[in-house]
């Protein structure tokens, strides 16, 4: 494990990324806040109410680490209904379905991986699309002049670049088993599963992923469209 901290940071020094210190401390938490966590996921495994309480709490870290890395600021309340209309749907789906069974020991690992790829999504929606904001500002007020209503001023804008967040999940989705072998799948297998359990479990995530991550970005597209979910600075300057 040092030696792969050292490894990322050796390569943010030489291509001057700036994010060594970044990455040390990122490295650091993860090791105590996997101590942490273990020990209590070990309690909330083994009730459903405490996994729920868990997942919220996940959630709720989730919603704060996008809204920051967005600069949504005051407007993260949008940020988390987002969120949880690509969250609900594909848990329901899970195990309303019986594809799952309904207890802290699926609930912990099914929602931390379904809330964790929808806080991703997010995020790179929102740093994707607010900079085309801010660059495509002419072309915003143009569509005002013309008589364009705000919502579908900054739908032109932001356009060409609203599917962005979708490409990575795609990908994976596309290239699984090929270019890579997911978690979910390797876990099943070192877990004692069969290779057809593997690949079922695996296929079930991510499918729920790119779901998810689509009601994720279209709900944040239209909260955008409307004018709720910007950055504070936007807020002041897409005037209706």
């Amino acid at each position: 494990m040092a030696l792969l901290v050292l490894v990322a940071v050796a390569s943010s020094w030489w291509g001057r990324l700036g994010l060594g210190w970044q990455s040390i401390i990122a490295a650091a938490r993860a090791a105590v806040q996997l101590a942490a966590v273990s020990l209590i996921i070990v309690a909330c495994m083994q009730h459903l109410a405490l996994a729920a309480l868990f997942s919220l709490a996940m959630f709720a870290v989730a919603v704060r680490t996008t809204a920051g890395r967005t600069k949504v600021g005051g407007a993260w309340p949008w940020t988390a209904l987002a969120m949880l209309c690509g969250i609900t749907p594909v848990l329901l789906a899970i195990f309303g379905s019986g594809a799952s069974p309904l207890n802290g020991a699926a609930l912990i690992p099914l929602a931390g991986i379904i809330v964790g790829n929808m806080m991703t999504a997010h995020t790179l929606f929102g740093r994707r699309q607010f900079p085309a904001l801010r660059e495509g500002m002419g072309q915003y007020e143009a569509a005002l002049s013309l008589g364009f209503q705000r919502d579908r001023a900054i739908d032109l804008v932001t356009r060409a670049t609203r599917t962005d967040a979708l490409v990575p999940t795609i990908d994976t989705t596309r290239t699984v088993g090929l270019v890579t072998l997911p978690g979910a799948f390797v876990g099943v297998l070192l877990g004692g599963g069969s290779a057809l359990q593997a690949g079922a479990s695996q296929l079930l995530v991510l499918v729920g992923i790119m779901a998810g991550q689509s009601v994720t970005v279209v709900v944040a597209n239209k909260l955008m469209c409307a004018g709720k979910l910007l950055p504070a600075d936007l807020r002041g300057r897409l005037r209706p």
